[in-house]
């Protein structure tokens, strides 16, 4: 074993740490007879030679000692060493992927493509796997075959052929997954394999095999899947979890996880997928769906109200980790928990509901100290509070009473509006014993929100700190609050006449607002803010666009200057200068049109440009189209590959509303 691996100049060769002299000792060290040696080699192999799926030139090297390691039978763990070889010539590149030579990416592109033709020119070492003694290795071939072997054909027949023989019920589970990628990966065979995978639904295989089946249909043949794809897969997945199945430890939660994702779009039966699995009597199976949810409802537009429902129902659950990932996704969905509202009233009551008895922050807050207990539980106390629903006031209260101000939960009251009346003492004494942070911001948006201009003492105070000391995030925020008081806040005037001319162009431009909110005076900020809706730089004009569009036909004197960054390069300026000069000449000559570019390039600003549709009405009629195209998509607009923002979900919930609101307008 290992011939030539002597004669490589590993010392020349590279990997993610540096030179790869130490390249001979993992390949020796994955075939060690000592489990601790060989996991250490292995981990270290896909920590440098094959960091993060990065493909080098040791990595080149390695793959003629690695396809040796999986082909010798005394080797053990030969399953992990499969695993990396199919990792490494795995990874596919499109033709919108590929690199022009003259570019960085280039080499890292042929690497890539040199790993997979190496690998696929041994691969053919794979197909005695099939039938190894290892059920570790029986488990990996069948991906690797998939994935790398080039005669897709001949794989395909190998696969169907062992499923009969092998005894192993999650390598039967692995070659049914085989099938179903090469389906995927070659047309002119998905027709032969989806026929073969219909035929696995048939009631004399065993449930899981079936579902395994049903998920791989899901994936390359949903047209030859049945009509009731839920209710079949709910009960073969009870079917699977009964104690002394066939089914019984085949890992269901891998398979409907699987399935639920390939149904895509199918959005009604993936609910009920999810319906029927909090049905369950696993606390950890309820779990894994509630966060199958999240992946779901942050994805994809859908009528939700009994699967939240059900969520809401796993708040009472005593496993702890079940109701902190029902708390989290009901946090997350902000008006879609409305169906949960009950259940997390109840949470926050405590378990007995009970009330009366005991008083905090002049609020009656349960007895027992129930509410104390749920003022600490915030997920859940922040979701009731994001429904406006009164019920959170008294945990609100104890809350904010807490010696370290829980900054999540402060953000929260803004939702209730007038309903957070009652908290208006304390979130202004919390604000004047606040240093100069960002714990005071969430306060002063409460106070602004509830217009509560008895506090202008305290946000004056946070204000002056902030100007001194260069808080520019609590400048704005206590400006806002200012803007909010109205006329009441005049005292102020002064104060914000000086912030006009701050060097900082979104200060400035919220100092114009405040001082025309408080004072109406317009002759004061519409020269300030011509002059920034003219300075360099996309951020300071758009700062000005806003505000100017704040002032309305007040600000009639800036629209030359509006109308002239409807040229701009910028695609967020062109959007924020169109609604600005709606709202300062009420004519939607002009602006209408960037807008409903503005609509198409920029899925983003679709929140902001339907608000002003909505303003509007009828004169916007040729966005109508655009508006009902959007109500009809069952993706959500601002959906992230790979990523999400907490906000994501109530921002698309928003732009429907707007959307709807535009066309009864008229639009």
């Amino acid at each position: 074993m290992f011939t030539g691996i002597d004669e490589v100049d590993w010392a020349s060769l590279g990997h993610a740490y540096g030179p790869a002299d130490d390249v001979p000792g993992l390949l020796r060290g994955l075939a060690s007879p000592d489990p601790v040696e060989r996991e250490a080699a292995l981990d270290a192999m896909y920590a440098a030679v094959h960091h993060q799926g990065d493909v080098y030139d040791s990595t080149l090297a390695c793959i003629p000692f690695l396809l040796e390691l999986v082909a010798s039978p005394e080797v053990q763990d030969r399953g992990a060493v499969l695993e990396l070889l199919t990792s490494i010539g795995g990874i596919e590149l499109d033709g919108d992927d590929e690199p022009d030579p003259d570019e960085e990416e280039f080499e890292e592109a042929a690497n890539y493509a040199m790993a997979a033709a190496a690998v696929a020119a041994g691969a053919d070492v794979f197909v005695g796997l099939l039938s190894d003694d290892d059920p570790g290795v029986r488990l990996a071939a069948p991906c690797a075959l998939a994935m790398l072997h080039g005669e897709p054909a001949r794989v395909l027949a190998l696969l169907r052929d062992r499923l009969e023989a092998e005894p192993d019920t999650e390598v039967r589970l692995a070659l049914v997954e085989a099938v179903g990628r090469i389906a995927l990966r070659h047309a002119g065979l998905r027709a032969e394999a989806v026929h073969w995978l219909t035929g696995l639904l048939a009631p004399v295989h065993p449930p899981c095999l079936r579902l395994s089946a049903l998920t791989q249909l899901a994936r390359c043949g949903p047209e030859s899947l049945p009509a009731d794809v839920a209710a079949t897969a709910t009960a073969l997945l009870r079917e699977a979890d009964e104690p002394g199945s066939a089914g019984e430890g085949c890992g269901t939660d891998d398979l409907l996880r699987t399935l639920h994702s390939a149904l895509g779009d199918r959005v009604d039966e993936r609910i009920a997928l999810l319906v029927g699995r909090l049905s369950s009597g696993d606390p950890a199976q309820r779990t894994d769906a509630v966060w199958m949810c999240h992946a779901l409802m942050r994805t994809w537009r859908g009528p939700y109200e009994e699967l939240v429902r059900c969520v809401g129902a796993q708040l009472g659950d005593p496993e702890p980790r079940l109701r902190a990932a029902a708390a989290s996704l009901l946090e997350s969905l902000f008006g879609l928990a409305l169906p949960a509202a009950d259940a997390l009233a109840a949470r926050i009551a405590g378990v007995n509901g009970s009330r009366g008895g005991r008083r905090g922050g002049g609020l009656d807050v349960g007895r027992n100290g129930d509410a104390d207990v749920a003022a600490r539980d915030e997920r859940v106390l922040i979701a009731l509070a994001r429904l406006g629903d009164p019920r959170a006031v008294p945990a609100l209260a104890v809350a904010l009473e807490e010696p370290e101000l829980p900054r999540k939960v402060a953000f929260a009251v803004p939702y209730l509006g007038a309903a957070a009346a009652p908290l208006a003492p304390v979130l202004r004494r919390r604000l004047g014993e606040a240093e100069l942070d960002d714990g005071a911001v969430p306060l002063m948006i409460a106070l602004g929100v509830l217009r509560a201009a008895e506090a202008l003492p305290e946000v004056l105070r946070m204000l002056r700190s902030a100007r001194e000391r260069g808080g520019e995030w609590v400048t704005e925020s206590a400006l806002r609050a200012l803007t909010a008081f109205g006329p009441a806040a005049l005292p102020a005037a002064p104060e914000l006449r000086e912030l006009l001319g701050s060097p900082s162009p979104s200060v400035a431009a919220a100092a114009a607002r405040a001082l025309w909110a408080v004072s109406g005076d317009a002759g004061a900020v519409l020269p300030p803010l011509r002059e920034l809706v003219a300075a360099d730089g996309p951020d300071a004009r758009r700062s000005a666009a806003a505000a100017l569009g704040f002032l309305g036909p007040r600000a009639s004197a800036a629209a030359p200057a509006l109308r002239d960054l409807l040229a701009s390069r910028e695609r967020w300026l062109r959007m924020d200068a169109a609604i600005a000069l709606w709202r300062v000449t009420g004519d939607t000559r002009d602006a209408l049109p960037v807008l409903l570019s503005a609509w198409e390039e920029n899925r983003y600003g679709r929140v902001e440009v339907a608000e002003c549709l909505a303003e509007m009405g009828p004169a916007a009629s040729p966005a109508a189209p655009l508006l009902r195209a959007e109500l009809s998509r069952p993706r959500r607009h601002n959906v992230l590959d790979g990523g999400s923002g907490s906000h994501d979900i109530e921002q698309d919930e928003r732009l429907l509303t707007l959307c709807r609101r535009a066309l009864a307008a008229g639009v």
